[in-house]
């Protein structure tokens, strides 16, 4: 072993410093900058897809002639698949690098949103029939469900690869400011380019898509595996499994989080349709709005305070979910369009503070060699609320479609659901060793650097 790698192996190495490896290369403080900087674009372009998305389909799946329950099974099979996959591509990181796991993933975004943006634009031509069209409209964003769900997961945990424990929140929020950065865009984005035609969003999205992974390919930097640069002691604890007792309390929170998310997110345009009596044609700028003001406040929680305030995970749990309850109680009464804007704009900010929180804290919660597997725990359960919201709230096989009933009954369980999280957060002895800022903690990882 040379004198390099002994020093590296022998403290922590902080983010700002330089790294010299054996074979005589090194990595320094702006090729970390920069591998960061392309991390963010590609968080970036998966935000903007998912909040265009929310705006721009509702409205076509009524020109189409697709009912809720059809329109929103189509994401629910892809986020059947993210859950079953993302494990998966989480370890697969652990021993191939992340820079592969990522490149597939942002490749299998492009070209589905790519498909699908063309099999709906054919839809809308009246060349394909609605019970034909539906079936190939799942296969597609199926590509996206199986293999780009190892995108956030590696992202995630190339981060945590490369900070100390007391960067580690502030690293993991940056990605989610990325994301948020994307999901205040996606709506404008919707917005500007459905004026050229309804499906162009798509394209400009996909298109980013195709940008973010050549910008990986080229510029990533990515020396070793992950599994290269772990001691012995990490190694032995290897194989973390979901129903782990460091993993599973996360894993829960992360399932019952990504419900109550999946509530707003799929039923909002929905819900502003029927409860304002809205004209198809002016729906989707209407929901945009909406969606872009819950965008915004995300992001001003995740860059405006977490990045400027050093915040426990504790209280990110803790205030994330008192706000939340708040945002589904002005859903709940919300029969005015500033009511119903003004609630989406607290979701954005209570699931700004909430989403870091639990990943800073299932991050924390395991060793170096663990990352990639608890990574891809939380981004496969963070897919499980498109499965659930609409078998539970619009399946009209059972014979009772909850929604058509009562449309508030759906935010009325989101408010207990986040409520739950809001008792773990005070109760749970797991909180009481997240007490501290993260700058309290001490650096445990031995190697950290950019491989």
């Amino acid at each position: 072993m040379t004198t390099e790698e002994t020093a590296a192996k022998a403290e922590p190495i902080p983010a700002s410093s330089a790294i010299t490896y054996s074979d005589g290369s090194v990595s320094t403080p702006a090729e970390r900058k920069r591998a960061f900087q392309i991390l963010f674009l590609c968080q970036l372009a998966g935000g903007m897809g998912q909040t265009l998305v929310y705006a721009v389909m509702p409205p076509i799946a009524r020109r189409l002639g697709m009912s809720e329950f059809e329109t929103t099974m189509i994401y629910s099979l892809s986020s059947f698949l993210w859950i079953v996959t993302s494990p998966f591509w989480g370890r697969r990181s652990d021993v191939v690098g992340r820079k592969p796991i990522m490149m597939v993933g942002l490749l299998a975004f492009a070209i589905s949103t790519t498909i699908f943006a063309t099999l709906v634009l054919v839809g809308l031509q009246g060349w394909i029939q609605v019970g034909v069209l539906f079936p190939m409209l799942l296969v597609a964003r199926s590509i996206f469900g199986g293999l780009g769900s190892g995108n956030g997961s590696a992202a995630q945990a190339y981060v945590a690869d490369r900070t100390t424990r007391s960067e580690r929140a502030s690293g993991v929020a940056s990605l989610g400011a990325a994301f948020g950065i994307g999901t205040a865009i996606g709506p404008g984005v919707a917005a500007a380019f459905a004026v050229i035609h309804v499906v162009a969003p798509f394209y400009a999205v996909a298109l980013l898509g195709y940008v973010s992974a050549a910008l990986i390919w080229f510029y990533l930097p990515e020396r070793m595996r992950p599994s290269n640069r772990v001691s012995e002691r990490q190694e032995r604890k290897a194989g973390l499994k979901w129903y782990d007792r460091r993993a599973l309390p996360w894993v829960a929170i992360s399932i019952t989080l990504s419900f109550a998310q999946s509530i707003v997110m799929q039923l909002c345009a929905f819900y502003f349709i029927d409860m304002l009596h809205l004209k198809l044609d002016d729906a989707t700028q209407m929901v945009s709005v909406g969606l872009m003001a819950m965008a915004i406040a995300a992001l001003f929680a995740q860059i405006g305070l977490i990045q400027r305030f050093n915040l426990s995970v504790q209280w990110l749990l803790r205030w994330g979910a008192i706000i939340t309850i708040f945002s589904f109680l002005g859903l709940i009464a919300g029969f005015s369009y500033g009511i119903l804007v003004t609630a989406l704009t607290l979701s954005g900010l209570g699931f700004g503070l909430l989403r870091p929180g639990l990943q800073a804290g299932a991050s924390l919660s395991v060793s170096h060699r663990d990352q990639g597997a608890m990574a891809g725990f939380i981004a496969g359960t963070s897919a499980t609320g498109m499965i659930l919201t609409p078998f539970i709230f619009l399946n009209s096989f059972i014979g009772f479609n909850v929604y058509e009933r009562m449309p508030q009954a759906p935010f009325i369980v989101g408010a207990l659901l986040v409520l739950g999280i809001l008792v773990f957060a005070l109760f749970h002895p797991l909180m009481r060793g997240l007490q501290q800022s993260a700058d309290d903690y001490e650096d445990e990882e031995e190697g950290i650097g950019l491989q």
